[in-house]
């Protein structure tokens, strides 16, 4: 993880202590090597998980170049760095180690603002030019690595996690009416840039900034790009192959123990094989593959419109047809409601609670055999897999296709919150701003026009909720969680393919299922898809609601002041049943909508959350 600070009027070098604290914070995420560069004006810290060059990837990394000195603190993989260094020797530099991060550095010494174009990565980095005094910050396309930022004054933090910038003394952690319409409407998704803090923010996917004594310029440069679609279904079938293939291949690249998490589905079950192909061909293997289960689940779960059928006999499946080295990872339901507390830390904000805990669980486990996993996340996002884009009237519904009983969940809330976030009035404008956002193409007939709109709203503003709790739950557990379909020239292509082809033999992810033909078993290629899996044992409800109701029977909880407290009664004593199978997404049901609001009420306390009203 990566934290710094800059400051025009101060000197920081007695501070550095403060500097330190912030990068303590994200020793998660790098549990492997620290290290601080420290000016009168900047400081820049890193906490760092080794999957590259042990030796020479340390961080914070400077070179000298010119009368300048540049130092880059960075966070990710960029996987096109043997390539651009090959480019970068031809024109005259040198390079001192094998590390991507000394890639990323010498490029921006010899492209500028602009060597962020070039990268195919998972990237968040700060790069401080330390005789212009400018510090420039960028984030990955599409969002994967995290990185917040908060200005305040003469002071510029920022960090890859919250938990880093809270860390400073010079920051309060308020909520207003924004921060507040965030986490009670739209979480625990966020709408893009926000930090939900006052006075913080998110860098944008596919963003970069510029900090100098002159403030700040923030500058777009990734973006979706419409374009007509020249390939025919069978070619674009192949091409979506290919570029899968070598997502995958790229990703492979580690120095470290690498895994690929599976569920038995098409999405992770493709990595899969992907995976298991390349170590074959050159000579490497076997794979090791892990899955998640719950203990009891084969008693407890039963088929919903959601979650169509279970995992396990999947997973076993493609385990024994690639011949991995596979885990499963058993769960048990005590300590998915014990470790909310722990998901919660490492989000620093409410998130998918259980959903969240067990990746965390899991990651945990994964990481004593592994430090870099793939996932088959985000296909779903990119060929409009979920149930939602088969919804006629999807779009009619005028809000965001996976927030469900909006008008049930408002009479939780007190008047008093209701009044002053105003949800209607917030939920109508953020909608309406991400519809504005759509690259529309000329031409599209209507229903080809709504179905962009809804893929758009899948990839900017759903797709980020599950790569936040990727990263966060792995990076927690010290777990480098790598996903291929995310590689921008698979988006980018499959962006374009209209929808009639990506659901081609009206199968959602038809385009997807034709270019894996051959690769996988037709049973696995026509199987429906189904979520990440979540515990169904009913102890999970009766442990969060009891939780939920000792909560709001304290007279110091800080949640009471915003709830209604008759209707939360009334939810306690239905078991929140109405809220089932799904008021958010396709997981969260009414035991998730108990340890939301405990996360909220933990969240306010243990953050010493106030409000600025």
């Amino acid at each position: 993880g990566i934290t710094g600070w800059i400051n025009w009027k101060d000197d920081l070098t007695p501070k550095r202590f403060i500097l330190e604290k912030m990068a303590e914070t994200l020793s998660c995420r790098g549990p492997d090597a620290g290290g601080i560069w420290l000016s009168a004006q900047a400081g820049l810290a890193h906490r760092r998980l080794i999957v590259i060059d042990p030796e020479g990837g340390s961080q914070p990394m400077v070179r000298q170049y010119g009368e300048g000195q540049y130092v880059i603190t960075y966070n990710g993989e960029l996987y096109n760095a043997p390539e651009l260094r090959r480019e970068l020797e031809t024109k005259g530099h040198h390079f001192l180690s094998h590390s991507d991060t000394e890639v990323i550095l010498i490029a921006f010494i010899e492209w500028g603002v602009t060597c962020v174009k070039r990268f195919n990565g998972i990237f968040a980095f700060a790069i401080y030019n330390d005789k212009d005094q400018q510090l420039f910050l960028a984030r990955d396309q599409l969002g994967i690595k995290p990185l917040f930022y908060a200005n305040c004054r003469d002071t510029f933090l920022f960090g890859s996690e919250l938990k880093s910038i809270l860390a400073h003394p010079g920051i309060q952690p308020e909520v207003d009416a924004t921060g507040l319409a965030e986490i009670f409407l739209l979480g625990p998704a966020r709408t893009p840039g926000q930090g939900i803090l006052r006075g913080v923010a998110e860098l944008k996917p596919g963003h970069y900034l510029i900090y100098d004594r002159k403030g700040i310029q923030i500058r777009r440069y990734w973006t979706l790009e419409s374009k007509p679609h020249r390939d025919d279904l069978k070619t674009s079938a192949l091409t979506v192959h290919h570029l899968l293939r070598e997502a995958v291949k790229g990703q492979l690249v580690s120095d470290v123990p690498i895994c690929v998490l599976l569920s038995g589905g098409l999405d992770s079950s493709a990595i899969t094989a992907f995976a298991s192909q390349e170590l074959a061909r050159n000579g490497q293997g076997p794979l090791y593959t892990y899955a998640v289960d719950y203990v009891d689940n084969e008693q407890y779960f039963r088929p919903n419109h959601f979650q169509p059928n279970a995992d396990a006999p999947w997973v076993q499946k493609i385990a024994s047809l690639f011949n991995t080295r596979h885990q499963t990872v058993f769960l048990d339901t005590p300590a998915l409601a014990d470790a909310l507390p722990i998901a919660l830390k490492a989000r620093d904000l409410p998130g998918m609670v259980d959903i969240d805990a067990s990746l965390y669980l899991f990651s945990r486990e994964v990481k004593k055999g592994a430090t870099v996993a793939l996932a088959g996340e985000c296909a779903d996002e990119i060929f409009g897999g979920y149930p939602w884009c088969r919804d006629n009237n999807v779009l009619s519904t005028g809000t965001f296709p996976w927030m469900r009983m909006i008008s049930e969940r408002l009479l939780l809330f007190s008047p008093e919150l209701l009044k002053y976030i105003r949800p209607q009035e917030y939920l109508a404008q953020r909608y309406q701003e991400a519809l504005a956002e759509v690259p529309c193409l000329p031409g599209e007939n209507q229903a080809e026009k709504q179905m962009r709109q809804l893929l758009y709203l899948n990839i900017t503003r759903w797709m980020p909720v599950l790569l936040d709790r990727m990263d966060r739950m792995s990076m927690a557990a010290g777990l480098e969680v790598r996903v291929p379909f995310c590689d921008p020239r698979l988006v980018e292509y499959a962006w374009n393919i209209p929808w009639a082809m990506k659901n081609c033999d009206q199968r959602e992810k038809g385009i997807l299922r034709l270019a894996l033909k051959g690769m996988l078993p037709d049973e696995v290629l026509s199987r429906r898809k189904s979520p990440y899996p979540k515990t169904h044992n009913p102890t999970y409800l009766e442990t969060v609601r009891l939780w939920f109701e000792r909560l709001i029977d304290d007279s110091s909880s800080p949640l009471r002041q915003l709830v209604n407290i008759d209707s939360i009664r009334t939810l306690i004593n239905t078991k929140a049943s109405a809220f089932n199978p799904a008021w958010f997404g396709q997981l969260m049901g009414g035991p998730q909508l108990f340890a939301y609001l405990i996360q909220v009420n933990t969240w306010l306390k243990e953050y010493k959350i106030s409000f600025h009203l």
